[in-house]
């Protein structure tokens, strides 16, 4: 069963001297200039999305990251008593 593939249409109003510009990179890349521009833009909002969504650690922050999870502090007294409170509250219901 053949897979059936949408798209959608992206305007944009750029100047010349940018139009000539994404025109010569896509010719020296062998690429159409429709070609040339998704895959800049496809590139951009990956990369984009990954710096929003990824959290990358230094070597010792990674260190400090594991440590916490394998030996955690205890807690502070503030909340042992939310936890008592909650306990509590849920007690109540």
């Amino acid at each position: 069963m053949p897979t059936t593939i949408t798209t959608a249409r992206l305007e944009a109003r750029i100047s010349t001297d940018l139009h000539l510009m994404l025109k010569r990179a896509a010719e020296i890349q062998g690429r159409t200039m429709t070609d040339f521009v998704v895959a800049a833009v496809q590139d951009a909002a990956q990369h984009a999305i990954e710096r929003a969504e990824v959290v990358r650690l230094s070597l010792s922050d990674q260190q400090s990251f594991a440590q916490a999870l394998l030996a955690p502090p205890e807690p502070a007294p503030a909340l042992k008593r939310a936890f008592a409170r909650r306990k509590k509250l849920l007690r109540a219901e």
